[in-house]
């Protein structure tokens, strides 16, 4: 099964002059972990609650003092929107991310992946494989 089938496509994006405070208020809001910074369309990176955590309150920094773009992570491993589960998992395992953006064949954004919609999908497969074995098993 495509990663478009998979991903969520009402991703929550930001601009790199976005606040802090408006990027968690978001966060907030929009019940994600995760923004992605989008600059003209164009993906720039991404900022987790993570980020927030490591990168603001564990260093003391000022909040007001920071925007998006002294966040965020630039970095960015994407996946192709017709790959497969397989490869996000292994793209995820490689990169040690979370959550990875989907992107059409001219790298437009078009949804995002992540580790628990993986999960919950392999959930959902486990209890139809239990289905089966129950409905096949004899009585005791």
């Amino acid at each position: 099964m495509p990663i478009e089938n998979l991903a969520r496509s009402d991703v929550v994006t930001s601009s790199p002059e976005a606040s802090i405070e408006d990027l968690a208020t978001e966060m907030r809001d929009e019940e994600v972990g995760s923004i992605l910074i989008t600059d003209d369309g164009e993906l720039r990176g991404i900022v987790t609650d993570r980020d927030l955590t490591i990168r603001v309150l564990a260093r003391q920094a000022d909040p007001s003092d920071l925007s998006a773009e002294d966040v965020m992570s630039s970095d960015l491993c994407t996946i192709e929107r017709g790959a497969g589960f397989y490869q996000a998992t292994e793209l995820m395992a490689e990169h040690g991310v979370r959550r990875l953006p989907v992107c059409d064949d001219d790298d437009a954004l078009v949804g995002i992946i992540t580790v628990d919609d993986l999960n919950e999908l392999l959930a959902d497969e486990q209890e139809g494989l239990a289905d089966v074995i129950r409905a096949q098993r004899p009585p005791y």
